[in-house]
């Protein structure tokens, strides 16, 4: 579409007017976009990059909120560091000219990747300083350097592995990705904060394990959601089917049909998570830092190939450097899932030590039963966090606390102060909710010893943090 003259009034646009503003780009902001400002009022861009005179469309906006929100759809004055976006689908210029919005999911692909690496690092440092009055991280690190690539090459090089994924591209590390449906029935994704769904013909952060399905050429009606999991040792991959209301068992029987017979194939239930068997098996078989992890249906796994054992690397060197794990050592694993961190702490613990591992989903906690069967140091609970800390008190050398991304709350923090630590391992993939933890830990008199974050989402806005918690001496 033609970009329309710059309009210099506040007011809110008419339903489904499109309005464009040229803006001065500001800083980075926590969820992906950047701060602007058009006659006092906050804008926050997306697809922007600091330092950039834009033209943008006004997705949301209202004459009584506090702020609007807009999408690139023309570069006036471009940063150096803008790239040519890798996909079609998700480059907010490209598909604004086409009359719609891009897909979510890759709304750093217009960056560099180094210079996406230092927008996230601001972020952190950011939510830091703000939330938990954090001036200085542990050892002295640059702020403006706090995040860095992973540049592994998966669990067990040269085991039948995927090998697609290219740290210089940041390109092909998805191993699970999820899809909506279009009214005709083709594979889709949708804008960012929006119902709109845009057929897709390629997702290029996926795994060749997953584009190779080739879902976008298959007849997805009565279908709303279709989630894929490809894991990089090249096991058996799983595509999970949401039916609509009122779909038949027939229809679901005739979408799996059109999947190759080596791809086992379930319907799901979002709201129950309940998993039923269509064909093949109802689980995939994960390999990371040195064990197997059978993961079911909708449970919980990292999606980048190599985030398993980066971060197991990680929560386990903070804790042996510190002395705060080894042989004989009493630890607990919470929001444990399947057992990612459970398995390899009781390697470290041995037959002396014990490993508490808390979940508090169902059949993510029968997945950690058999992923963890033969290791009689490990004791394995379903149920709340807190709740189950007060019903079995230990002296814990350590605690790993892998929360969702909504963090782990003032309670949950008061509840693990009380149950006296000596060290608290904590894994984050939000940096606004862990900033927040980080502050009601320094509340309680503990203090952050340690920092690692890592770029384990190329081309988003998010990354992955491991930072060593522990209390005053």
């Amino acid at each position: 579409m033609t970009p329309q003259p710059h309009s210099p009034s506040t007011t809110a646009p008419a339903q489904g007017a499109a309005v464009e503003l040229v803006l001065d780009v500001g800083p980075v902001a926590h969820g992906g976009h950047c701060v602007a400002r058009h006659e006092g009022r906050v804008i926050f861009v997306r697809h922007a990059i600091p330092g950039e005179k834009v033209r943008a469309r006004l997705t949301e906006a209202g004459e009584s909120a506090k702020f609007w929100r807009a999408d690139v759809v023309e570069v006036l004055a471009a940063s150096p560091d803008r790239a040519d976006h890798f996909w079609h689908a998700a480059d907010s210029l490209r598909s604004w000219q086409h009359g719609h919005p891009p897909v979510g999911g890759a709304e750093f692909g217009h960056i560099s990747l180094p210079r996406q690496r230092g927008l996230k690092s601001a972020v952190l440092a950011e939510q830091l300083q703000r939330l938990a009055g954090v001036e200085r991280v542990p050892g002295g690190q640059d702020t403006g350097n706090l995040v860095e690539a992973v540049e592994g090459s998966g669990p067990e090089a040269g085991c039948g592995l995927d090998a697609t994924y290219d740290a210089g591209t940041g390109l092909g590390w998805r191993t699970r990705a999820s899809f909506s449906v279009t009214a005709g029935g083709k594979l889709g994704m949708h804008a960012h904060r929006s119902d709109h769904i845009i057929a897709v013909r390629e997702m290029p952060l996926a795994s060749d394990g997953i584009n190779r399905l080739r879902l976008w050429d298959l007849d997805f009606q009565g279908i709303e959601r279709v989630e894929v999991a490809a894991p990089s040792n090249g096991s058996r991959p799983l595509v999970l089917l949401a039916p609509a209301p009122g779909t038949s068992p027939k229809r679901l029987n005739a979408v799996a049909s059109q999947l190759p017979d080596d791809v086992s194939v379930a319907s799901f239930d979002p709201l129950t998570e309940e998993v039923r068997q269509l064909r093949g098996r109802m689980w995939v078989q994960e390999s990371a830092a040195g064990h197997e992890y059978r993961v079911t249906g909708t449970g919980f796994w990292q999606i980048h190939r190599d985030a398993p054992g980066t971060l197991v690397g990680a929560v386990t060197e903070f804790l042996h450097s510190g002395g705060f794990l080894g042989p004989g050592s009493v630890v607990a694993d919470l929001y444990a899932g399947a057992g990612l961190f459970t398995a390899p702490l009781a390697d470290a613990v041995g037959e002396t030590g014990s490993v508490l591992s808390v979940e508090g989903a169902p059949g993510t906690s029968r997945d950690a039963r058999k992923n963890l069967h033969g290791a009689p140091q490990v004791e394995i609970v379903q149920g709340r966090v807190e709740r189950v800390l007060r019903q079995k008190p230990r002296n814990f050398d350590a605690l790993v606390l892998d929360p969702p991304r909504a963090g782990a709350g003032k309670a949950v923090v008061s509840q693990l102060v009380a149950a006296g630590p000596r060290a608290v391992a904590y894994v984050s993939c939000d940096p606004a909710s862990f900033a927040r933890d980080v502050g009601y830990f320094q509340q309680a008199g503990w203090s952050l010893a340690g920092l690692r974050a890592f770029d384990l989402y190329p081309h988003t806005h998010h990354l992955e943090t491991v930072a060593l918690l522990t209390p005053a001496r």
